[in-house]
């Protein structure tokens, strides 16, 4: 099966596109910023800097797994399922579930290499343009050299081959289960590691409360928890899409139309899909939300005091505000993949309801609905995260309840997440209703 898995790459390499962008941007990232690691290490580097060097690697390099593992996972998920018709043809051929496994895991190891080798001189352009970055700040000393080690590769080649490992593991699983008919507690795994993420994050918010305003990691709990929040929601996405379409339907009906009441029940049918596209959106609303905002409630709390902004003042601010910009990167990756790949694969849908006697505009009108909701409830439960850490930083900061910063920063991060999600979907609907409706169902059926 892994020759098998070699072969599947090497013949249809545009299939493992959005994979290998996904893992090539993670390992970018990664690399970039553990190279930190091996810079602050070289011989002749001052304290000072080498705290700043390493602050940053260890910072941006976490959060930068986690969100590799989210983008790979989407868009491997995605690729699964548009192959279950393949899937099922190998079954029905003699092969096993744990072949199958072996062929799909081989195929995302492969593209994890091919992008992690890829990755290897942009990181080591980046890094260097990095450091550039720190020394025009003032917190690094210009005498410091650049270094591009071993620990940038490892970080590198190990986190884009665990994650891309991994997500192949859990969706070829979920796809060769549902394949053979199995029947399980859908979704017991999932909630449990939701439920976890809760705890520790509502644990990590309240820890706010024990700190005072002056202390130097007063930003770390509740940015934290507010990130864990976030994924315990992303987690259960499903549920949450579900219960949300149960409580405004008639308002989508009402509103909507017909548009609005095929909205619902193909969401219905679609929202373990679906969920795919619901992760990225609470992740960015709620990551983004919090961060810029606790940044902003720092500054002014700076500004005061009348105090002159230190070293560790400026190493916060950018760790931030390079955080934030990752976050947007890879969000609107992991969206856009997941909404091109979901959107393309339904050409044979669209063909059948025209045939059914929707018109194109009617289609492309449940396109739009769908991305509405899809943005409306990953932006509530993602504000939700968000507030959960904004507030008690605030009121620990600040002594107040709301930041003096106003609504200007949410409405440019939902009109971010509004037009990923729409722009996307609408384009690649628009494409597909090209193809002519009877064409389009025999072509995919």
């Amino acid at each position: 099966m892994l020759g098998l898995a070699l072969r599947s790459v090497r013949q249809r390499p545009g299939r493992f596109l959005a994979t290998l962008l996904s893992a090539f941007l993670g390992a970018t990232i990664v690399m970039t910023f553990n190279s930190m690691h091996d810079t602050a290490g070289a011989s002749g580097v001052d304290k000072a800097s080498a705290d700043t060097l390493t602050t940053a690697a260890s910072v941006v390099g976490g959060y930068g797994t986690l969100l590799v593992f989210f983008a790979v996972a989407s868009t491997l998920t995605v690729n699964v399922r548009q192959r279950t018709e393949e899937l099922r043809l190998l079954r029905h051929t003699g092969a096993t579930p744990a072949q199958i496994k072996r062929m799909v895991v081989g195929e995302s190891v492969v593209v994890a290499l091919v992008a992690a080798v890829l990755a290897i001189g942009p990181a080591a352009l980046g890094g260097s343009i990095l450091l550039g970055v720190f020394k025009d700040s003032g917190q690094v000393a210009d005498s410091v050299g650049y270094t591009f080690g071993p620990l940038a590769l490892m970080s590198g080649l190990g986190v884009t081959l665990l994650a891309s490992t991994g997500a192949a593991f859990l969706a070829v699983r979920r796809a060769t289960r549902s394949l053979s008919g199995a029947r399980r507690r859908p979704g017991r795994g999932r909630k449990t590691a939701s439920w976890a993420a809760l705890v520790v994050g509502a644990l990590a918010v309240s820890s706010t409360f024990a700190m005072n305003a002056t202390d130097a990691a007063l930003m770390a709990a509740p940015a934290y928890g507010a990130i864990l929040l976030s994924v315990g929601f992303a987690l259960v996405s499903t549920d949450l899409l579900r219960g949300f379409l149960r409580r405004a339907e008639p308002l989508i009906t009402a509103l909507a139309g017909v548009s609005g009441y095929l909205t619902v029940r193909n969401m219905r049918r679609r929202a373990d899909q679906l969920s795919g596209v619901l992760m990225p959106l609470i992740l960015f609303t709620a990551m983004a939300t919090a961060t810029l905002y606790m940044q902003g409630v720092e500054n002014d709390a700076i500004k005061a005091s009348g105090l002159t902004r230190s070293i560790d003042d400026k190493n916060l601010e950018t760790l931030n505000l390079t955080v934030v910009g990752i976050i947007v990167v890879f969000a609107c990756i992991m969206l856009i993949n997941s909404l091109y790949a979901a959107t393309a694969y339904r050409v044979r849908e669209f063909g059948q309801q025209r045939l059914a006697g929707a018109t194109p505009a009617q289609v492309l009108g449940t396109v739009a609905v769908e991305g509405v909701v899809l943005t409306v409830t990953g932006v509530f439960f993602g504000t939700l995260a968000a507030l959960a850490g904004l507030l008690p930083f605030t009121a620990v900061r600040a002594d107040r309840l709301l930041p003096d910063q106003g609504p200007g920063i949410w409405i440019a991060v939902v009109a971010v997440a509004t037009a990923a999600t729409l722009v996307t979907s609408l384009a690649t609907a628009r494409r597909g209703l090209k193809v002519p409706a009877v064409d389009a169902v025999a072509l995919a059926a």
